[in-house]
């Protein structure tokens, strides 16, 4: 999809607009977009505030930025085999790799449905001190906030969860409420899947290679050997 109409199409959502996603199974497809008339007036201010706001985007990091392997992990909130990841393979990971000091690990988000962007905005409100710890969180309810799929029982999910992390409601209302910000991260999203060549969750970028999927034994078998183990 165009990423002027993406951008178009996912703050709309945020804003109660036309355009919608199907969930299921963890994934999404898009199942209709903006109306054209407000896509075609809306682009040219997108176009021209896009790259400044992906500039704009802290990338979520742990570990040694000097670690000799870099890890980049692609997860939506919404996926499912992402949080089977998180919930098992990746404390592994953690305490085998980042916290010893050979990997320094970059978490990016990923919105194929309008959940999935509404995580991340609460994910990110405590800012880098909290993503982590707002993430796991996320992860270990997934089931729960997501429930049947009902937009206002995910948002109050997801309110609850920041406020057990020690947000306060106004904050947490402040950041899904942040357009810009919603603005923002989806053109960061695009720019970094598009240069990644990411369409499934969670994928893993390992220096030059690439894993797709949760298999945390892949992960550790291409990891050792850029560690040379």
């Amino acid at each position: 999809m165009n990423r002027n109409i993406l951008i178009i199409a996912l703050v709309a959502i945020l804003g109660g607009g036309a355009a919608f996603f199907a969930m299921s199974g963890g994934g999404a497809k898009q199942v209709e977009v903006a109306p054209q008339a407000q896509a075609e007036a809306e682009t040219e201010t997108v176009a021209e505030t896009s790259d400044a706001a992906v500039s704009e985007i802290t990338e979520m990091t742990l570990g040694n930025p000097d670690a000799p392997v870099k890890v980049v992990e692609y997860a939506s909130f919404t996926c499912s085999h992402c949080g089977a990841f998180h919930r098992e393979g990746f404390k592994e990971l953690k305490a085998n790799y980042i916290d010893t000091g050979k990997v320094h690990f970059t978490y990016r988000e990923v919105y194929f449905d309008r959940a999935a962007l509404w995580a991340s905005m609460v994910a990110r409100c405590g800012g880098e001190e909290k993503f982590f710890g707002i993430t796991d969180l996320i992860y270990k309810g997934q089931r729960d906030w997501m429930g049947g799929g009902d937009p206002v029982q995910m948002a109050d999910g997801l309110r609850k969860i920041a406020r057990v992390a020690g947000l306060s409601s106004d904050t947490i209302d402040a950041c899904l409420e942040d357009q810009d910000k919603a603005q923002s991260l989806i053109s960061w999203y695009q720019a970094n899947v598009e240069a990644d060549g990411i369409d499934s969750t969670p994928s893993f970028i390992i220096g030059q290679d690439r894993v797709a999927g949760n298999n945390y034994a892949k992960l550790r078998e291409v990891i050792d050997a850029q560690l040379g183990n």
